[in-house]
């Protein structure tokens, strides 16, 4: 490329990119497909990342929304946000061949809200009641009716449970971490004996991930999230940099979306990837700029290093 630019430095979020419940999913779809064949039938994209859903269905894996959309006896995944126990329900009378691939700390939050519904607790629901999380969590207790799902502060204190009930909460695990903790506090506030999960037993990759854009942007006025627009925690990542500091933050799919006549003018930026997307395309970034810059120099932000793995 002509007229390349002198000097850029970037600053390389970590922990980024896959977390163990999407690498875990991922997986269980390329094992299935090596054992059965194609094609491996997936309920609702498996992650929330159009690369990893491209390179899966070029395997063979067929994505559907509904159970109603998958031949009898087929083999069907579950995808890594969970599945209502109406689906499951309906996966058994097509007599499925069915493998969850619900992630391990989903189905902690699972447990805890059918836990709550057998001790028959009020429940608060902390997420986008649209979000398919949220749609498998209520679906663990179907019918119940002593359910409420807030989404901001505003809506935990406009709550109008009685503080005599014995009342218990749960949390989307990709929410920001910053407003889920507001919101949680505003709930103890309020319900001083309401029961719930610590916010460090919910979802460790997305604290990590956010705590990383954060160390970012200290260091950078622009910062560059790798992640689908579908993707919740991928798109926390943006809004956790914007409220933190940062200029500019952009979420993009992959290279090709960067708008580089806003980015370069930045001296300092920061990259970082969602828990569902690859690293490759951080690599593919680089190299982006490694083609506009004559020198780039690349720094990591370590705030933590991640080791767990999930069993397949």
């Amino acid at each position: 490329m002509e007229n390349k630019q002198s000097e850029i430095n970037l600053f390389l979020a970590e922990p980024r990119g896959f977390c163990a419940g999407v690498r875990r999913a991922i997986s269980l779809v390329e094992e299935a497909l090596k054992k059965y064949g194609a094609p491996i039938y997936v309920r609702h994209e498996i992650v929330h990342n159009r690369h990893v859903i491209e390179n899966l269905k070029a395997k063979g894996a067929i994505f559907v929304e509904e159970i109603s959309d998958i031949p009898h006896g087929a083999t069907a995944i579950f995808s890594a946000h969970g599945v209502s126990q109406t689906v499951i329900k309906e996966a058994k009378e097509k007599e499925l061949n069915t493998i969850d691939a619900t992630c391990p700390l989903v189905d902690k939050v699972h447990r805890q809200i059918k836990k709550y519904a057998n001790q028959e607790m009020e429940i608060i629901v902390i997420g986008k009641a649209s979000h398919p999380e949220i749609i498998g969590t209520l679906g663990q207790i179907p019918n119940y009716k002593k359910i409420h799902i807030i989404r901001t502060q505003e809506d935990a204190e406009k709550l109008s449970i009685s503080p005599d009930q014995n009342i218990g909460f749960v949390s989307q695990t990709t929410l920001s971490v910053d407003d889920t903790a507001e919101i949680i506090k505003t709930l103890k506030e309020k319900y001083p004996n309401i029961k719930g999960l610590e916010q460090k037993d919910i979802c460790y990759a997305t604290t990590n991930r956010q705590k990383a854009i954060k160390a970012l942007t200290k260091l950078c006025s622009c910062i560059l999230v790798l992640g689908s627009p579908n993707s919740s925690n991928s798109k926390q990542l943006k809004e956790v940099a914007l409220k933190n500091g940062a200029k500019q933050a952009y979420l993009i799919d992959d290279a090709s979306e960067v708008d580089w006549q806003e980015v370069t003018q930045h001296q300092n930026i920061g990259i970082s990837a969602g828990a569902s997307a690859p690293e490759h395309l951080v690599t593919d970034l680089i190299e982006k700029f490694k083609q506009r810059y004559n020198k780039i120099n690349i720094r990591s932000i370590i705030i933590t290093k991640e080791n767990i793995n999930f069993k397949i």
